[in-house]
């Protein structure tokens, strides 16, 4: 495992020095872990089990950071978005247009067999997973989309490096990521996804 700059992976106690995390990382592959830390934990975790999709996730972070001047862009929103509550899907064209569509209760009631079935939710996001320990509907993933059966790692990286410059977070879906079957208890209600407060339904452009 190592960063796109070549640099074995190795998780360290926090560095007090005042670069940047993301061109720290990238430059000596020391990921700054703290102890004790369930987030950083969960970073660690994501590592090991997306490390082609980290490491691009970090050399995009590293590129970019020298050409802001100090003004945080709209693409490095999006890879600490999809960094932070990312989620690569792995589902069928009828299914991935039910999120694209919002269409919470069809896609995750009327038709949860079939998503149970055909639909899985890989996530990346480590601050999801942390989230996860004490569940609440408002937890929301940001999801891309793959060919069922195909390599999440892989799938995720390419998606990446396709991006263009111009890239924000509204180019991905959101996932009300508590409403898959059985993940709460309370999904097992129809009424359950009659709530929009967290099923919201669609008012815009579907993400690309």
């Amino acid at each position: 495992m190592q960063t796109e700059s070549g640099r074995a992976v190795r998780f360290v106690a926090p560095a007090t020095d005042d670069a940047y995390y993301e061109i720290r990382l990238f430059d000596t592959g020391r990921v700054e872990t703290r102890p004790d830390n369930l987030h950083d934990l969960f970073n660690a975790l994501a590592w090991l089990a997306f490390p082609r999709t980290k490491a691009r996730i970090n050399a995009m972070h590293a590129a970019q950071i020298p050409r802001e001047q100090g003004r945080r862009g709209r693409l490095r929103d999006l890879l600490t978005i999809f960094d932070e509550g990312g989620a690569i899907v792995c589902a069928p064209p009828q299914l991935v247009e039910l999120v694209r569509g919002f269409r919470w209760k069809e896609l995750f009631w009327e038709r949860r067999d079939e998503t149970l079935r055909s639909m899985k939710v890989h996530i990346l996001g480590h601050a999801v997973l942390e989230q996860a320990l004490q569940p609440w509907p408002g937890i929301t993933c940001k999801a891309i989309f793959a060919e069922t059966g195909t390599d999440s790692d892989a799938c995720a990286t390419a998606w990446l490096r396709a991006l263009p410059e111009h890239a924000t977070p509204r180019d991905m879906a959101p996932l009300p990521i508590f409403g898959y079957p059985g993940w709460l208890p309370d999904s097992e209600r129809a009424d359950f996804y009659e709530d929009q407060r967290y099923f919201r339904p669609f008012r815009r452009d579907p993400p690309r």
